[in-house]
C-alpha cells in the first residue's frame, strides 16, 4: 500500500546540545519584537509570542497564507532559481546530462513566446484519443492511461509497500476524480460551496471553449453532474485515515469477486507486460469502486469524453498559452484559495522543476547549501530526542509492561534520514527538450509511471525519499518506520546555534519529537517496528489509548477558527497527537540537557518559559479566509494557532512555567488534560 507520509512544515539546522562551549554572548533566540505584551501568556500564548508580528504582517498578494517558515521556503526557491537559470544559460551541456535536463526543462517553461503561439496544440493528440472513446471498455482503458499522463481520473493507482508485508511492493487503487478539493464541496449546500460549484461550472466551460470544444456549456453541465455522482460515493477523509479499513488485498484474477463489474484488465493495460507484472492489488475503498462500476455502465459516453477532455486540459492549463493559464489561476488559486495575484513566472518554473526532476535540482542544492557537519549534528539531536521518548514510555502510568516493551522495540528500530538521499534518483531514461514543455511533462509522467511499476517484484528500496532535499518539511513513514528531515528545513530561524537551548528545544526539538510521535499516533501505532500492520497492544491498553484520543478529538472539535466552523478532531488526530506528544518529549529532553542545573533567566524569561515561547513563535501564520476554510475540510493539520494553544493547555509543565491558574483562558482542570505519550 502507499506509504502514509505524515508531515510537519518546520525548520532547523544543527543539534541542540553538544559538548562544545556555549557562545560568549548567549541570546534567548526569541523574536521579542513580534511579541504582544498587552496579552497574557496564560490567556493566549500564541498571541503573546506573535501578536505584533500578526498585526504587522501582510500576506503577499501571490500567496494564500504566510508564516514564520515561509522565509525558509523563499530562500530555497531563490537558491533553486540560481541553479536553474545557470543550467538554462549553459547551452553547451552534454546531451542527456542532469545539467541539460534541468536547464532545458526550466527554459521550456520560461519560453513564453513559444507557449503563447502553440495554444492547445500540444494536447491535440490526447484530445483526439479522448474523442475516439466509444464504449465502457474504452472508459476503463483511458482511466488507466490517465495514470501514465499525470491527469485526474476517478481511480488513482500507485505502487507502495504491502501493509501486511512491508518487504514487498504492491499496487494500490484508490478513489480520485474530483476537480474540487473534497467531496464536501459537492455535497454540502452552504453558500460558499454553492459559489465554488458555480465557479467550477464556469471554469470547465471556459477551458473547453478555449480548446475549441463544441457545446462547451452543455459539456460543463455534464462534467459537474458526473463529478457530483462520483463525490457521493467517496469515502470521507476520516474513513481514509484507517489503515485497516483501507487494506483490502486481492489477487487480480479474483478482483471482480470484491468489485463486480469493474474492468480491471482494461484499467491495468490489457494483456501487455504491464499487466503481467501486477499480480495483486490493494483496493483501498471497495464500495467506491463498486459504485463507480455502476456509474461507468450508466453514464453516456459523451459525458466521459467531456470529463476526460476537461481533466486533461485542467492538468496542463498552467503550461499552455496565457488564456488557459489565466483561467487555471482564476479557479485554482483565486476562487479556491483567495490568492490575488499570480506568482512570478520564475518561481512557478522553479516549482515545476521541483515537482518533476526534483532530485536533480536537489543534488545541486545540497552541494551549495548543506554541510556534512549539519547532517551529523542533526542526527545526534534526533538520537537525543529518541532517548527522551524512550524514557517517556517508561513513565506512562496507563500502559502495561507488555505494550511498553513492544513500543520500545519499535522506537529502537526507527530509521533516521537527514538532509538528502544516500542514492540519487537516476533520470537517465528521461528525455527533456528545450522547445517542448508539455511534451516534457508527458514524458516525466510516463517516466515516473514506469519507475513505479519497475519496483514490483524487487526488494524494497530503503534509500528512497518521498520528498526532495529542498522541501521545507519533514515526515514519518509507517511502512518504512522512518523519520526524514530534508536539508531545507535544517536551517535558521528554527534553530539558532548562538541561542540558549530552551528556545531551540521548544522549536526544532518539538519538531523532531513530533515526527517520532507519529510512529505512535492513532495511525502509526497500528504498525510494528518492521512496518507491518499488526496489533501489538493489549486489549486494555487499546481501550485506554482510545479514551485519550476521544478526549483530544473533543478538545479540538471545540475550536472554531472561522465562520463558526470547527476543526475536525478526527481528521487532525494524528497531527494533534504528534504536536502534543512531540512537545512533551522535547520538554523532557530539555530537562535532561540541563543536567540538574537551573536554567538561566534571559530576556526576563525562565528556561521553561523560553521553551514554550520557542514553540509558540514558530507557529506564527496568517491565512486568507478561503484558504483557512479549505484547510478545515482537507488538511490533517490544525490551523497554526491551535497547534500552539491547543497543545500547551494539556501540559502541566506549561502551567508551572507561567503560573497558569483557574480563571485564566488557557486553564483546563487536571481531569480534562490529555497526556498520551
Amino acid at each position: 500500500m502507499r506509504p502514509i507520509v505524515l508531515s510537519l512544515l518546520l525548520a532547523a539546522t544543527t543539534a541542540l546540545a553538544s559538548a562544545q562551549a556555549a557562545p560568549p554572548a548567549l541570546v534567548s533566540g526569541l523574536d521579542l519584537e513580534g511579541f504582544d505584551r498587552s496579552v497574557r501568556p496564560q490567556d493566549d500564548l500564541y498571541r503573546f509570542a506573535g501578536g505584533t508580528w500578526l498585526a504587522r504582517t501582510e500576506i503577499p498578494a501571490d500567496r494564500s497564507n504566510y508564516g514564520t517558515f515561509s522565509k525558509l521556503e523563499d530562500d530555497a526557491k531563490n537558491s533553486l532559481r540560481e541553479l536553474a537559470e545557470a543550467a538554462a544559460a549553459a547551452r553547451n551541456s552534454p546531451a542527456g546530462s542532469d545539467t541539460q535536463k534541468l536547464g532545458d526543462l526550466y527554459a521550456s517553461f520560461m519560453d513564453m513566446k513559444r507557449i503563447a503561439a502553440e495554444g492547445v496544440q500540444p494536447l491535440a493528440v490526447e484530445l483526439a484519443a479522448i474523442a475516439a472513446l466509444r464504449d465502457t471498455r474504452d472508459v476503463y482503458a483511458y482511466m488507466g492511461r490517465a495514470q501514465r499522463l499525470g491527469i485526474g481520473a476517478p481511480v488513482r493507482a500507485f505502487v507502495g509497500q504491502d501493509g501486511r508485508d512491508a518487504t514487498r511492493y504492491l499496487v494500490a487503487m484508490q478513489q480520485s476524480g474530483l476537480s474540487m478539493p473534497d467531496r464536501d464541496y459537492y455535497l454540502v449546500d452552504d453558500e460558499r460551496n454553492l459559489k465554488t460549484r458555480a465557479a467550477l461550472l464556469a471554469y470547465a466551460e471556459r477551458l473547453l471553449t478555449l480548446a475549441g470544444q463544441k457545446d462547451a456549456a452543455a459539456a460543463a453541465q455534464r462534467i459537474v453532474a458526473l463529478e457530483k455522482r462520483i463525490a457521493q460515493q467517496h469515502w470521507t477523509r476520516v474513513e481514509n485515515r484507517n489503515p485497516i479499513k483501507t487494506y483490502n488485498k486481492v489477487a487480480v484474477k479474483a478482483a471482480n469477486e470484491l468489485v463486480p463489474g469493474f474492468d480491471f484488465v482494461a484499467f491495468l493495460g490489457g494483456d501487455g507486460p504491464q499487466m503481467a507484472a501486477i499480480t495483486d492489488l490493494n483496493v483501498r475503498q471497495p464500495t467506491y469502486l463498486r459504485e463507480l462500476a455502476l456509474i461507468v455502465k450508466d453514464a453516456p459516453i459523451e459525458d466521459w469524453r467531456a470529463y476526460f477532455s476537461f481533466r486533461l486540459i485542467d492538468a496542463y492549463a498552467e503550461y499552455l498559452s496565457p488564456p488557459f493559464e489565466s483561467a487555471h489561476f482564476d479557479f485554482r488559486q483565486r476562487e479556491l484559495r483567495g490568492v490575488k495575484e499570480q506568482q512570478p513566472r520564475w518561481r512557478r518554473g522553479v516549482d515545476l522543476v521541483d515537482q518533476t526532476i526534483g532530485e536533480i535540482a536537489g543534488r545541486l542544492y545540497v552541494e551549495r547549501n548543506f554541510t556534512p557537519q549539519a547532517r551529523t549534528r542533526i542526527t545526534e539531536l534526533v538520537a537525543n530526542l529518541r532517548q527522551a521518548f524512550d524514557v517517556s514510555i517508561d513513565a506512562l502510568e496507563w500502559m502495561s509492561p507488555a505494550t511498553k516493551a513492544e513500543a520500545k522495540r519499535k522506537l529502537a528500530s526507527f530509521t533516521v534520514k537527514v538532509g538528502y538521499p544516500e542514492k540519487w534518483r537516476d533520470y537517465g531514461k528521461l528525455s527533456i527538450a528545450r522547445d517542448d514543455l508539455v511534451g516534457n511533462l508527458l514524458r516525466v509522467a510516463q517516466f515516473e509511471h514506469d519507475r513505479a511499476l519497475g519496483k514490483l517484484g524487487k526488494p524494497i528500496d530503503r534509500t528512497e525519499w518521498m520528498m526532495t532535499p529542498q522541501t521545507v518539511n519533514a515526515y514519518y513513514n509507517p511502512p518504512m518506520n522512518e523519520i526524514v528531515f530534508p536539508a531545507a528545513i535544517l536551517r535558521k530561524p528554527f534553530f539558532d546555534p548562538n541561542a540558549d537551548d530552551a528556545v531551540n528545544y521548544g522549536g526544532i526539538g518539538g519538531v523532531i519529537g513530533h515526527e517520532i510521535s507519529h510512529g505512535f499516533d492513532d495511525q502509526g501505532r497500528q504498525y510494528d517496528g518492521a512496518g507491518n500492520l499488526r496489533d501489538w497492544w493489549t486489549f486494555d491498553d487499546n481501550v485506554r489509548f482510545r479514551e485519550r484520543t476521544v478526549k483530544l478529538a473533543a478538545q479540538y472539535g471545540g475550536f472554531k477558527p472561522i465562520d463558526g466552523k470547527s476543526i475536525n478532531g478526527q481528521l487532525t488526530m494524528g497531527e494533534n497527537i504528534g504536536d502534543l506528544s512531540g512537545l512533551a518529549v522535547a520538554y523532557r529532553a530539555y530537562q535532561i540537557s540541563l543536567g540538574g542545573k537551573p536554567a538561566p533567566v534571559i530576556d526576563g524569561f525562565t528556561g521553561p518559559q523560553r521553551f514554550f515561547l520557542g514553540w509558540a513563535q514558530i507557529w506564527r501564520r496568517k491565512y486568507r479566509d478561503d484558504e483557512l476554510r479549505l484547510r478545515l475540510v482537507t488538511d490533517p493539520h490544525s490551523p497554526s494557532e491551535y497547534r500552539c494553544n491547543g497543545v500547551v493547555t494539556n501540559m502541566t509543565e506549561f502551567y508551572e512555567a507561567f503560573g497558569v491558574k483557574e480563571g485564566d483562558r488557557l486553564y483546563l482542570p487536571p481531569s480534562e488534560r490529555v497526556k498520551i505519550w
